[in-house]
């Protein structure tokens, strides 16, 4: 799949479909996610929380 960055501000967006949240069991209002940047790469999963 490819996406487009959006801009708006000066902040960039990602909109990320739902069949994605659902298939990763994402809850958009509910769940935080964990960024993680390494190189070129960026990954976004569920935070799970400290103590996890």
């Amino acid at each position: 799949m490819y996406k487009k960055l959006r801009q708006t501000g000066s902040s960039w967006n990602l909109l990320i479909p739902k069949s994605i949240l659902d298939v990763t069991n994402i809850n958009p209002v509910l769940d935080e996610v964990e960024i993680i940047v390494e190189r070129d790469e960026i990954r976004i999963r569920k935070y799970k929380g400290k103590n996890s």
